[in-house]
């Protein structure tokens, strides 16, 4: 498919990175940010929601960094899940992600702010029209949404990124920055219950990196996915635990690719107070998958109570 036309930004720093930012949102233009370009691209050729302008941060250096206590926004996937300082319950779910060729291109801060997706949204423009479109690219009409008919006020469309419940289990902090200054914010909150509006950061603002405390390295977990194929696809649901080591009581647990946003459990784990089989009962009852992705909610919902046994396993 023909991609549609832009103009394509390179600043060299993140201050001219926010200088763009500003002078774009000044001029009132649309714009995106680009990392790897392994989930915008496809969708910009399918013309899902492109805009007028694209801003790289491809040649801005010293935010690929790798190490336990902190990663760059541009740290390539396949780097981190090949490094020995990151973290491995990091290096572990971004071995998880797609295929090898797209590691090689895909970054963290692109996989931490993937867009959600639903069967209605990522179709080619025709397809979309054919439907009469749906909420979350409506392409002016107000169109509701067609997984919950007759309402056009929330997008249930699904995140469906491997990466960001092991960032929330491990207390990461995300650092934002954009033309009115930098800010920070637990991973935990990163996120927003809604499709379209997705996480926490405002016009102009891109994730410049993840940071991580000290006792980090006393923290061991897993992660564990369920896909339609080992090698390729995205999560239809994902569990990652961690807990200080020899110390099973300080567990964190967060979920993904069962909502419009990954989601820290503290208050299940809290309740079940060590008992496994009720705690995959529990997530079980809170987690309320739609019928957006390939394999269907009741399913995705039923294998959250194997995987989180699986996860919490010594």
């Amino acid at each position: 498919m023909l991609m549609p036309p832009f103009i394509l930004h390179v600043p060299g720093s993140v201050e001219e990175a926010c200088q763009i930012a500003g002078d774009l949102i000044s001029e009132g233009k649309e714009f995106d940010w680009i990392a790897g370009g392994t989930d915008l691209i496809p969708n910009y050729k399918w013309h899902i929601n492109p805009k007028s302008d694209v801003i790289s941060l491809a040649s801005i250096e010293g935010i690929d960094t790798i190490s336990m206590n902190e990663v760059g926004c541009m740290a390539r996937l396949h780097d981190i899940a090949e490094s020995d300082e990151v973290h491995s319950l990091i290096a572990e779910a971004a071995s998880k992600v797609a295929s090898s060729l797209i590691r090689r291109n895909a970054t963290l801060g692109g996989n931490l702010c993937l867009d959600t997706r639903c069967f209605w949204y990522n179709q080619a423009e025709e397809w979309r029209s054919s439907i009469d479109w749906c909420h979350k690219a409506d392409c002016g009409t107000g169109s509701d949404c067609r997984v919950i008919p007759n309402q056009n006020t929330l997008c249930v469309a699904t995140y469906q990124g491997d990466i960001a419940p092991n960032l929330m289990v491990l207390g990461g902090i995300a650092h934002i920055i954009g033309p009115h200054g930098a800010r920070e914010i637990p991973m935990s909150e990163f996120y927003q219950l809604d499709g379209i509006t997705r996480n926490v950061l405002e016009k102009g603002e891109f994730l410049l990196k993840i940071t991580f405390s000290d006792d980090i390295k006393n923290w061991i977990g897993k992660y564990r996915k369920l896909r339609l194929r080992e090698s390729w696809d995205f999560p239809e649901a994902g569990v990652a635990a961690a807990w200080v080591q020899g110390d099973k009581s300080t567990m964190r647990l967060a979920t993904t690719a069962l909502e419009s946003i990954p989601r820290l459990h503290d208050e299940e784990v809290a309740s079940c107070e060590g008992d496994i089989a009720k705690l995959a009962n529990t997530i079980f009852a809170n987690v309320k998958p739609v019928n957006n992705t390939s394999l269907p909610p009741r399913y995705r919902r039923n294998m959250i109570k194997v995987l989180v046994k699986r996860v919490c396993e010594d």
